[in-house]
């Protein structure tokens, strides 16, 4: 028998997740200028991405447990495939083709990640890549992907080392807790053994009179997302079908978006999501709904790894709600709103709470899971990414990466995904959705570029008018 490790308990609840109507897959989409070579492509993998060894492990599962095992009949030529078109794929043709991936489930019975290259117009490629979540969230993924490829061409044998787990619950939540002391490190150990074996930790008195000196926080941001009342109804949400959507804009200037935020004195991330609210408003008014005295709520993953090098896969992240400011017509208003309701959050909990709820769902029986899921989902309309990637361009088999954009899966009845990435000076901005909520996801991804050139127009027509009137002065 292959040897077998068990999958954490937070790896495990996505792996639960997943549903017909909401594969836990996240995607990706890479583009090339000029044709990768499919046997190049498939070297790079066996030598690039093959050395972390998860990649070659699927998961079986035992009673309440899962478990990583080495499959031995691993073919890469399985998992690295070429699709073969009609003719070369344009826009239209290749988001298509995304989109019915995504809504296509990984084989089980094998490691469950697959790579499909496609042949695009005026001959170049685009390669799509499609992870389980429970191999890793996006923070980890995107190191692997960074693995993958060179700020050089002629670099594929570059060495790159696995990532072994260490003590998975140290290192896990230490991190989430902090380093403030040894006992508060312990006290988080049998925290999270209480999780995993179902033990009740509170028959250890003095360690819990510590855990609730400092879970007191923990609490009141548990009592938050419970007594949450469900989202504001709108189109995107409700009944899902199996079919997905997907879309991605022209890249906005990175440079341009900096400094936008530097003469409005927020974040880029402050400018971006009042872009995606003014998006989603201009959408649904366009749809003939109403807006007024609306907003709704996105779950936004927030990092809990340490800063540094990934010291292993897996997911490590948590959620916080954030109610997007979709009544709100004046662009400017809007960026403050975000901005005010960004700051509150940045202090938040509830990330953490978060990946305490996400623990438990690995392990509960499924119909305390899917009540769980449901409670979870109806606090949110949308799921929203903000991913920094590399600020060079990248090669992959010797070939220079043009675009980038990933998407992480939605949950429950929330029908739309939207992501940012950064990528060699770009903002790379695209959205998932499910057919029945969001048919036509390039509507949204229009209307996002419509409102950032909105903002940064009223933006310079308010400098102006502050310059002659100083110059009046």
């Amino acid at each position: 028998m292959a040897d077998q490790e068990r999958l954490s308990s937070v790896d495990a609840a996505w792996l639960r997740m997943d549903r017909p109507t909401n594969l836990m897959m996240i995607c990706g989409v890479m583009t090339f200028s000029s044709r990768l070579d499919l046997k190049q492509l498939r070297e790079v993998i066996c030598f690039r991405l093959l050395c972390f060894h998860r990649f070659r492990q699927r998961v079986i599962e035992r009673g309440l447990f899962a478990y990583w095992e080495t499959d031995l009949n691993f073919d890469v030529n399985w998992h690295v495939r070429q699709m073969a078109l009609p003719g070369a794929a344009g826009d239209k043709e290749l988001t298509e083709i995304v989109g019915d991936l995504i809504s296509t489930p990984l084989d089980s019975s094998k490691p469950m990640w697959q790579f499909h290259l496609i042949e695009i117009a005026n001959g170049g490629s685009a390669l799509v890549l499609r992870i389980h979540h429970c191999y890793g969230d996006g923070f980890a993924l995107m190191h692997v992907v960074m693995s993958m490829t060179d700020i050089e061409p002629d670099q594929t044998r570059r060495q790159v080392e696995d990532i072994i787990p260490h003590d998975t619950r140290r290192s896990a939540w230490e991190r989430i807790l902090g380093p403030v002391t040894e006992t508060i490190g312990d006290v988080g150990r049998i925290a999270i053994d209480a999780v995993e074996t179902g033990c009740e930790w509170v028959k250890n008195p003095s360690s819990a009179v510590d855990f609730a000196k400092t879970g007191l926080g923990l609490l009141g941001e548990a009592a938050v997302i419970a007594n949450m009342t469900p989202d504001s109804h709108t189109r995107f949400k409700g009944p899902l079908g199996i079919m997905k959507r997907v879309a991605w804009a022209k890249a906005l200037s990175l440079f341009e978006v900096k400094a936008l935020s530097e003469a409005l004195a927020c974040s880029i991330n402050d400018v971006l999501l009042a872009c995606v609210s003014g998006a989603l408003r201009a959408y649904l008014l366009e749809q003939g709904d109403a807006v007024e005295q609306l907003d709704i709520r996105a779950m936004v993953p927030v990092n809990l790894r340490a800063p540094g090098p990934i010291t292993d896969l897996g997911n490590h992240f948590g959620l916080v709600f954030l109610s997007l400011p979709i009544s709100i017509a004046d662009p400017l208003e809007r960026v403050l709103t975000v901005q005010a309701r960004m700051a509150e959050l940045r202090h938040s909990q509830q990330p953490m709470v978060a990946l305490g709820i996400l623990a438990g769902m690995g392990i509960v029986p499924s119909v305390i899971r899917e009540r769980v899921l449901e409670a979870l989902a109806a606090n949110a309309s949308a799921v929203m990414t903000n991913m920094p990637g590399s600020r060079e361009p990248r090669y992959l088999a010797n070939k220079c990466i043009t675009q980038q954009i990933f998407w992480v899966p939605q949950s429950g009845g929330i029908g739309i995904g939207i992501s940012i990435l950064s990528y060699a000076g770009k903002i790379n901005f695209g959205v998932v959705s499910d057919l029945k909520r969001v048919p036509d996801p390039d509507a949204i991804v229009r209307l996002f570029t419509e409102q950032f050139e909105a903002l940064l127009l009223m933006t310079i027509w308010k400098y102006c008018q502050r310059t002659d009137l100083n110059n009046e002065k």
